[in-house]
């Protein structure tokens, strides 16, 4: 019998050992040649003609625009708050940089739902030929993202442009979360469901990259809302100066 627990301790302890190393697990993805599209879909839960444009960037990956041709974001504006309804998922920073990037772009207008592709207004239509055109071109930056997870996601970065010609070149970081649903209660969607992916629910940048190449580190605690197995990291590089964005590169938070 003392032989037998012996046993069972070992094989329960290698287990233990085993379960530490899968959440500990890391991966890691780096960016290719050619350019990604980066899609960003300003948003509110407030405004009555925001839903379609929601459950068109939802059908991207359907759509056949896989992580090598166009990765989706979803910011949610705070401005449309006012009417009644609070968008949980809206933050000031998320307003601010539609705003920057509309004037960048020498527009004058700022709306919901809005598209931008790669740092230019896109009205959602002919996206095939649209990406098709970013792809071709050479990529400007190279991005490498780890990510590995045990108490908190630690994210480790590192980033170089590739190109002269961009000015004021910046790093930004977004950790978003697909699957949520919000049932509002009051304001122009008030009664409706709606349904959401590619929530951005952190955000760091601009990180300068004037000193590259850049080596960026963050820990992020995760957070009682937090479905992990749906949620991811991008990062994407951007010139500062004409809003072009020089590449980017997705990676989902790892499996256990």
């Amino acid at each position: 019998m003392g032989w037998l627990n012996f046993f069972r301790c070992l094989f329960t302890g290698l287990l233990v050992m085993t379960a530490a190393a899968a959440v500990a697990a890391g991966c890691e993805a780096s960016s290719g040649p050619q350019r990604v599209a980066l899609l960003e879909l300003y948003t509110s839960e407030g405004c009555s003609s925001c839903p379609p444009a929601d459950r068109w960037l939802s059908s991207v990956s359907s759509q056949g625009f896989g992580p090598d041709r166009v990765v989706p974001l979803a910011l949610h504006v705070d401005y449309w708050d006012y009417i009644g309804w609070a968008d949980r998922f809206a933050r000031p920073i998320f307003s601010a940089r539609q705003r920057e990037q509309v004037k960048i772009a020498g527009g004058r207008v700022v709306y919901t739902p809005q598209l931008m592709l790669n740092g230019r207004d896109f009205r959602g239509g002919a996206l095939a030929r649209a990406a098709s055109e970013i792809n071709r071109l050479p990529s400007g930056a190279d991005i490498k993202l780890t990510l590995s997870s045990a108490a908190n996601v630690q994210i480790e970065l590192n980033a170089n442009v590739k190109t002269k010609s961009a000015n004021r070149a910046a790093l930004y970081v977004a950790v978003y979360q697909n699957g949520l649903s919000s049932d509002v209660r009051a304001g122009e969607n008030r009664g409706v469901r709606l349904q959401h992916d590619y929530v951005v629910r952190e955000w760091y940048g601009p990180i300068s990259l004037d000193a590259a190449p850049l080596a960026w580190r963050q820990s992020i605690a995760f957070k009682p809302d937090w479905q992990t197995a749906k949620m991811g990291v991008v990062a994407f590089v951007q010139d500062q100066s004409n809003g072009e964005i020089l590449q980017t590169l997705q990676l989902p938070f790892c499996a256990g």
